[in-house]
Parts: structure tokens; C-alpha cells; sequence
């Protein structure tokens, strides 16, 4: 080929070397090498050079798990991957998708939902644990096994907590009880221990293999080591009831704990087991969320000190110094989304029905969105949009820039799980009444029940892998749609493939 007769490249009035004239092109952006391919035969060579490409691919985030073999043309590659972003994009502001429910009718009502990467756990009240994989295009995984032994007789607890990782899938009962399943060996727990009381929090690790949980005055890390054998990392005795429990992401060694109880905030470590992270008499915290370096939470001010309003407060998790205060608002924070927003940001719920997105390097909100009847419940966001979940039951889609609503859904009960990520939204709307008004009418009235179990909601908006269950292929219209008109989820009508 043409290239491999090119050793040297002509540089204005200089003659370089092949492989110096390439680490000199490779500072230059997307557009700068296409203008470059203009001024002559051997630096068009230069300029689809494929490691450039491919290292523009990696830097804006694409194909990341791939190696320079994998592709014969990471031009191409880009302009694809890019094309498929912004058609996900306009997806997702359209609502130009598939919707599915999932549901379980043995289990009776939804206790609680999770999800990691698609694939959602559900919790009820019959005992029974469910998941889903909805990266699959029937939806379908296994039920996980009863954790009860051949000696137990009686109905099973119902589930208090439910969560679920890359590998993990975690449930808490109302006895006492966790269970763990691997992912990989099925419906099998392959651990189990018991608290002597109730349990308040559950958390899972975002990755590996630790559990904690918080029962009465106390809170418990069990962790697997490498062949698989569980064990209780640690214990740690607390003076109040737990509220809000995570675990620290991204951390190799022991495990480490944030856990909230009432107005103290813990920093759970082994080498120093009663570190309190940050306490004020009286003022309890609402919320929490903790990233690899960082805990954020919510704290509520009781009227008597009217110059300090309710606020998020974020700590570094290193020095155990507060590094920011953030909001100024008259309602209590709900939910704060640490974890999962962009670098440097930080998404909130309120009381006062209000989302706010936070800059960590500055104090006030960059943007507040109006967004619900009664409070927030769940928030998620990204580089570009938000989704908020509310008391009342409605789903709603924000475009962050623009400050604007997208759009909107809703469902019966609170919206208690929101996660999604660039193709698919997981959405939970669980009861608060676990047992509507009296469990018998449940039992034989169908459309009682139905009003009352809760619901889980899946939606997939990259349309090459649309779930194929979701809406019946009559009510899916194939015309272009009126001016105006983009909710064509679920479309009913017109029937026009009949």
C-alpha cells in the first residue's frame, strides 16, 4: 500500500520521520485531521493513520474494551458509534422507544427494586425474589431460591430490602434473615446469616463481594475472599438506629461503611470503628449517598435555628472534613445522587418538590426544576438529562441544560427506584401499604389487587434491540406522525398493520 512506501513526510520545508510526524498529528482533534487529509496525498495517508483514530475512538469514550486489531476502519467506527449516540439522544427526548412491565403476579406486592446494568432484582411480600435481565430480549432469569430450610414450615417472611451488583444479588427479610445468590451459580443462596431483630438498611458493594446490614444497635460486614468463603468482616456496635447504610466504592482493601443514625453520621472503618463523620444534636439526617472519595447527605433543621435552613452537606471521606454546604431550601432533602452523576456533581430531591443539580465547586444550585405534586422520591442525572421520580407516581425525563420537562409517566404508588443508563430506564413505583385494606380482598379480587401491588417499568430506547414483548406489533405505528405528536410508546392507535 501507499503507506508502507511512505518513510518520510514532507513537514513545510523539512523532511520527518513516519512515525514523529504521527505523534505530531496526534494532538489534533476530529475536524483539524480532516483538513489536514486536504493538503496533500502522503498527509491524507497521515491523517487516517488507524491509531489515530482508534485513540479518538477510546478518548470520546467508545469501544473501550477493544483493542487497534479489532477494527479495519476506526474512522468509520467513530462515525458510527457517534450516530448511534445521537439517535439514542433523540430516543430518549421523544419518548421513541418500548415500555415493558415486569411483573410477578405469585409474589403479590412489591416490597422493593434494584438494578445493575439492566438486570433488576424485585423483593415481595410472599418471600419470593425475582430478576430480570432485560438486556435479553424475552426478559427472562430465574427466580431465586427460598432461603428457607427443609425445617421451616409456615409461610415465608416477606422481603424488607433488595440489592443486586455485577456478580451479587442480596435480599433482607422481615426476620432477620440475608440471603446472598452468585450471579453466576443460580438460585441457590451461597450464603445466609440472621440478625436477631428487624432489619433497617441493606447494602451491597458496587463491586466484589461485601454485604453490610444494619439491625438494632448494630452493623455487620460480611465479605467473600477470593476462593469464595464468606465471613463477617466486621462488627460495629452504634448508639442510634441506622436510617441510611452504603459502602464505599472502589476500595481494595477492608471494607469501609458510611451508615446514617438519626443525626450522627458514621465512617465505619475496622482500625477505627466509632469514627463519627458528623454530628449536630437535633438535626437528623434525611438522605445519603457515598462515592469513592465522598459522602453527601441531607440534614434537617428543626425552625429554632432559622439562619441555617436544611442543606446537603458533602465530607471527604479521607480527611473527614466537610468540604462543602450546599442548598438553602425550607422542605427536607429526600434523595441525593452522589454515585452515579457526572464529575463535579451532585443531583437532590426535596420535600418542596424540587430537583436541584449542584456544581461541588460551587455553593448554589445550577439549575432547580419544579417537578413533582408531592415530594421526590428518586433522582438520577447525566451530562444532559435528569430523571426524577415522585411521591405521586410520576416519572419525569428533564433535559439539565435547558432547564425544560421532556416528558412525563405515571403510575399508582411512590416511585422508590430510578436508574438508567445510555439505552434503557429501570423505573419502580412501590406500595407504602404493604397490605391493603384487609390482605383477603387482595386474594380473590383481581382488580383490587392489581390497583395495588406496584409496578415495575423497563424501557429501551436504542431501537436495533427494542424488546420485543413490549407492545404488541399491531399497536406499533409504522407511519410518520403528525407534527407535533412524539408519544409513541405504547401507541393504541391506529391499527394499521393489520
Amino acid at each position: 500500500s501507499f503507506q508502507n512506501e511512505i518513510n518520510e513526510v514532507p513537514f513545510f520545508d523539512i523532511q520527518l520521520p513516519y512515525e514523529l510526524a504521527l505523534k505530531i498529528f496526534q494532538y489534533l482533534s476530529k475536524t483539524e485531521l480532516g483538513r489536514c487529509a486536504q493538503v496533500s496525498r502522503t498527509w491524507k495517508v497521515l491523517a487516517e493513520d488507524e491509531v489515530l483514530w482508534y485513540r479518538l475512538c477510546q478518548q470520546e469514550g467508545y469501544l473501550l474494551d477493544t483493542s487497534i486489531s479489532d477494527c479495519s476502519c476506526w474512522k468509520l467506527a467513530l462515525k458510527s458509534c457517534r450516530a448511534r449516540e445521537r439517535t439514542l439522544k433523540t430516543n430518549w427526548k421523544n419518548r421513541i422507544g418500548a415500555v415493558s412491565q415486569l411483573q410477578y403476579e405469585l409474589g403479590k406486592i412489591l416490597c422493593d427494586v434494584h438494578s445493575c446494568d439492566g438486570v433488576v432484582i424485585a423483593g415481595y411480600t410472599s418471600g419470593e425474589v425475582r430478576l430480570w435481565d432485560t438486556r435479553t430480549w424475552d426478559y427472562t432469569a430465574p427466580i431465586l431460591e427460598a432461603t428457607q430450610g427443609p425445617g421451616d414450615a409456615g409461610p415465608q417472611p416477606r422481603v424488607s430490602f433488595v440489592r443486586i451488583n455485577s456478580s451479587l444479588a442480596v435480599a433482607a427479610y422481615e426476620d432477620g434473615t440475608v440471603s446472598v445468590w452468585s450471579l453466576m451459580f443460580g438460585r441457590e443462596p451461597v450464603h445466609r446469616y440472621q440478625h436477631n431483630q428487624r432489619i433497617q438498611a441493606l447494602a451491597l458493594g458496587s463491586e466484589g463481594a461485601t454485604v453490610a446490614t444494619a439491625s438494632g444497635f448494630e452493623v455487620k460486614v460480611e465479605s467473600a475472599n477470593d476462593k469464595g468463603f464468606w465471613q463477617t468482616a466486621e462488627t460495629f456496635e452504634i448508639q442510634k438506629l441506622v436510617n441510611f447504610l452504603s459502602l464505599v466504592p472502589d476500595i481494595t482493601e477492608s471494607p469501609v461503611a458510611v451508615a446514617a443514625a438519626e443525626d450522627i453520621v458514621y465512617l465505619l472503618k475496622a482500625e477505627d470503628p466509632g469514627k463519627i463523620l458528623h454530628s449536630v444534636y437535633g438535626q437528623p439526617v434525611t438522605c445519603l449517598d457515598v462515592s469513592a472519595g465522598e459522602a453527601a447527605f441531607g440534614v434537617k433543621t428543626f425552625g429554632w435555628l432559622l439562619n441555617e435552613p436544611n442543606q446537603i452537606l458533602l465530607y471527604n471521606l479521607e480527611t473527614s472534613q466537610c468540604l462543602k454546604k450546599m442548598g438553602n431550601s425550607i422542605g427536607d432533602f429526600t434523595c441525593v445522587n452522589l454515585q452515579n452523576s457526572p464529575p463535579h456533581m451532585l443531583v437532590t430531591g426535596n420535600k418542596d418538590r424540587r430537583v436541584r443539580v449542584f456544581d461541588l465547586r460551587k455553593s448554589e444550585s445550577l439549575c432547580s426544576l419544579y417537578a413533582h405534586q408531592l415530594g421526590v422520591s428518586a433522582v438520577q442525572m447525566d451530562d444532559w438529562k435528569i430523571v426524577s421520580g415522585g411521591e405521586e407516581g410520576l416519572v419525569c425525563v428533564w433535559d439539565q441544560r435547558m432547564g425544560t420537562k421532556l416528558w412525563e409517566m405515571h403510575a399508582r404508588h411512590p416511585v422508590r427506584h430510578v436508574w438508567f443508563n445510555s439505552h434503557s430506564l429501570i423505573t419502580a413505583n412501590i406500595p407504602d401499604e404493604k397490605t391493603p385494606r384487609g390482605a383477603s380482598i387482595a386474594d380473590d379480587d383481581l382488580t383490587m389487587y392489581c390497583k395495588h401491588r406496584g409496578i415495575i417499568y423497563a424501557y429501551e430506547f436504542s431501537v436495533d434491540q427494542l424488546a420485543v414483548e413490549s407492545i404488541l406489533p399491531i399497536c406499533r405505528s409504522s407511519y410518520d406522525e403528525v407534527t407535533g405528536y412524539n408519544y409513541n410508546i405504547g401507541l393504541a392507535v391506529p391499527y394499521d398493520n393489520i
